[in-house]
């Protein structure tokens, strides 16, 4: 059984921090389909708007009353403002487990030196996990670090980054298998998942990256012997994916793919849960962009979807989803990826960032605050 610090993880399975996604009703919604003992990960909090304690980062930090284990992942540069970060977290209570971004591709992020862009300084990243586990580690909280292969295929660095995180005493990494350099586009590259549980060996190594499917995480686990999966993109409209991900990795059998009344009706909890979360205008932006999502492959005309595109109250969501064919099937088609895909780039990074792996200088003016990615 895969465990992260004190949680035992059943099944094996974490929902990725998604900036914009992973807030808490998406979060419940997810948890209603899946495992209580999973994690599911809030969307990305600055460590400086931690530490200001910023009135807006703290409501993204909101927590469902039995959420638990409380996941959040943590983005910063400086090893102080983290450590510091970490330390108000621990004291106040608002969270049991906190992991470290270290995946994403973002210009914003990496060319302050953040994301995806800091494994490549190995003595500024070892002193940031350190600070971190130091000010979790009195209070009993894991810190996990996920990163990706690299920034491009020329600076590799995720065998260093996983025994870094190993020695400074994370209790688990997650790679997602691409560099920064892919962002989203082409394929996960799973061989470097291998790689990496080969080079770390005391702690749980999990894999991330083109699950979008039960049996694609199965098939990742026997591909790479990783300990367990990271799911983004795959559930975008698709929240009952963790009830699948439970069966099959329990040996189970799947439950039936929902028809289209039953997407309507997930579609509608997820609008509710939202308000709640939100306030009803605000929820109702919000839901516009996962419309696509729900809607992907099934027969629902142009019409009726650019009405959802616009949906501006429950009740109007609650009439839309009348005018849907609640007997159409799943379509096949929408079993495959989705979300951003777009495609490979150039990364963008400080002044002369690739000069030095070894100088531990945090960059200037990185400390900001931009929390959800």
């Amino acid at each position: 059984m895969l465990r992260i610090g004190p949680y035992p993880v059943d099944p094996a399975v974490v929902l990725a921090p998604m900036a914009g996604i992973t807030n808490l009703a998406f979060r419940k919604l997810c948890r209603e389909f899946g495992s209580s003992t999973s994690i599911y990960v809030c969307e990305m909090i600055t460590a400086r708007a931690v530490v200001e304690r910023n009135e807006k980062t703290l409501h993204m930090m909101s927590f469902d009353e039995d959420e638990h284990p409380r996941s959040m992942q943590l983005y910063g540069v400086d090893p102080a403002t983290l450590g510091e970060a970490v330390r108000i977290i621990v004291g106040e209570g608002w969270a049991d487990h906190i992991d470290l971004n270290l995946g994403c591709p973002v210009p914003k992020v990496t060319r302050l030196g953040g994301g995806a862009a800091l494994p490549y300084k190995r003595a500024l990243f070892s002193k940031i996990v350190k600070a971190m586990v130091s000010g979790a580690e009195p209070a009993g909280v894991p810190v996990t670090v996920k990163f990706r292969i690299g920034i491009d295929d020329d600076h590799l660095t995720y065998l260093d980054a996983g025994r870094i995180a190993e020695a400074e005493g994370a209790k688990a990494v997650a790679l997602h298998a691409r560099t920064a350099a892919q962002r989203y586009s082409g394929h996960a590259d799973w061989t470097a998942i291998a790689r990496l549980k080969e080079a770390v060996t005391t702690i749980p190594v999990l894999g991330n990256g083109d699950i979008f499917s039960a049996a694609d995480a199965v098939r990742m686990m026997d591909e790479t012997g990783c300990d367990g999966v990271v799911v983004g993109r795959g559930c975008l409209g698709r929240p009952w994916l963790f009830a699948e991900l439970q069966a099959a990795l329990r040996g189970e059998a799947l439950p039936e793919a929902p028809n289209l009344g039953r997407v309507g009706e997930v579609l509608y909890r997820h609008g509710a849960l939202l308000a709640e979360h939100l306030g009803e205008d605000k929820a109702m932006r919000d839901l516009r962009k996962h419309m696509a999502w729900y809607l992907m492959g099934f027969p629902v005309g142009a019409e009726l979807r650019r009405s959802f595109a616009t949906v501006s109250s429950l009740t109007q969501l609650q009439d839309l989803i009348g005018e849907l064919d609640p007997t159409a099937p799943f379509p096949r088609d929408a079993e495959g990826p989705r979300g951003r895909q777009g495609s490979p780039g150039k990364v963008a990074l400080p002044h002369g960032w690739l000069d030095d792996p070894d100088d531990p200088a945090v960059p200037a003016g990185a400390d900001l605050m931009h929390s959800g990615g």
